[in-house]
């Protein structure tokens, strides 16, 4: 089962340019009200520039829309906009406009980006709901669109490139990889699970990259670790396969992300890496609320959002830099020398991985250690974890231990 059409750069042109996962509101389209104003240094002349549509010398008007989790998630959504807000701070004149589509529908995601399209210099579009925008690129040329966790399509589904779309994959399934060594090594029930959103190529990524970083410590430590599934949460991804998993069903419903946290704990679960964006708060609360259950941060560092009380629930978080492609990509168009094209990131450019620093973690030297050395060859391409069936053919059962 492969991708219909993919045409990809090369991952070394991306690693020269290089530099340096919320609450929804209730109305699509809805400005989030954790950033309702455009940012600058002078919000008075920016308002005004937003205002008029106008901007000074090479400054950008830009929008980013994002999930209905919003652009304060604390994770996926929230690292595209600080790459923007980094952007900003050296280029004081520009303005941007957080816009939070509240359904996860991807209709309405890209009948969202349509909306705005003629009122901005660049848009930010978050997450795989916005692959349909190729068409909406290709009849406006003159603006600039960034693409996070997607490739564009044209109106009959085919994976295009553009000449006006920076779009980037992230391969979340290297940094699940270690999320799942991390927690196999470190489980004491020898039970572990994955909560997503919903089963969008890169939640599945971060599932199946998780479930065979178990695999590989159970055939290279002699342990016996359960990926623990509940059948009624069950995923499908968007070919139509039968995923399995622990899958809320949408990025923005706490109260059921507690249901599927609280329901795993029952079951004896202890680690739990969460890739569901708003809904993987209630995750959060269920490991909170629970004794000696830890919880894999996930797209950015979540060790902050672990705090509880004088302990905290954050045994590590899967990352991947998108602030920093976003950013890029933003001074690469201020520059002029912005290149269109499809670019999947890996761990051989620091693009993804895991958090293994002192105080923003809580696994041991000896499992540090451990990954490092597995996560060594993948970046030398000797390991390759499964990945969703858009990504590769290679599931969590066909997964080689090497």
């Amino acid at each position: 089962m492969k991708k219909k059409v993919v045409s990809l750069m090369l991952v070394a042109a991306m690693a020269c340019s290089m530099a340096a996962c919320g609450s929804s509101n209730a109305d699509a389209g809805k400005t989030d009200s954790a950033a309702e104003s455009t940012t600058g240094s002078d919000s008075a002349a920016s308002t005004e520039a937003a205002s008029t549509g106008e901007t000074a010398n090479n400054a950008l008007k830009i929008a980013i829309v994002s999930s209905p989790s919003g652009v304060d998630d604390g994770s996926f959504n929230e690292d595209n906009y600080n790459g923007i807000q980094n952007f900003i701070k050296e280029n004081p004149d520009s303005t941007v406009t957080p816009i939070q589509e509240t359904t996860g529908d991807t209709d309405a995601a890209v009948q969202a980006v349509a909306d705005i399209v003629a009122d901005y210099d660049v848009i930010v579009c978050c997450g795989f709901q916005f692959a349909g925008i190729g068409t909406i690129a290709q009849d406006n040329p003159d603006v600039k669109f960034i693409l996070v966790d997607s490739f564009p399509t044209d109106a009959d589904g085919n994976t295009i490139e553009a000449d006006n779309i920076y779009a980037m994959c992230y391969a979340e399934q290297e940094s699940a990889f270690c999320a799942g060594m991390a927690a196999a090594l470190e489980t004491q029930t020898n039970k572990v699970a994955v909560v997503n959103g919903i089963a969008y190529p890169s939640n599945v990524d971060y599932q199946y990259g998780f479930e065979c970083g178990v695999k590989y410590v159970n055939e290279t430590e002699g342990k016996d670790v359960e990926c623990v599934e509940l059948p009624s949460y069950a995923g499908t991804d968007v070919m139509g396969n039968d995923v399995g998993g622990n899958y809320v069903g949408t990025f923005a419903d706490e109260a059921t992300g507690k249901v599927v946290g609280q329901a795993l704990i029952d079951e004896g679960v202890d680690v739990i890496l969460v890739a569901a964006g708003g809904s993987g708060n209630g995750v959060f609360t269920a490991a909170k609320e629970a004794t000696d259950v830890k919880v894999i941060g996930c797209d950015v560092d979540q060790y902050d959002d672990g705090a509880n009380g004088d302990s905290n629930i954050i045994l590590t978080s899967a990352i991947k830099n998108m602030h920093l492609t976003v950013y890029n990509a933003l001074c690469d168009i201020a520059a002029g020398s912005f290149k269109g094209g499809n670019v999947t990131l890996h761990a051989d450019t620091d693009a993804t991985g895991y958090v293994s620093e002192e105080g923003r973690c809580q696994l041991s030297a000896e499992t540090i250690d451990k990954i490092n050395a597995a996560f060594d060859k993948v970046k030398d391409g000797t390991i390759v974890p499964a990945a969703d069936a858009t990504v590769n053919d290679i599931t969590p059962e066909d997964f080689e231990v090497k």
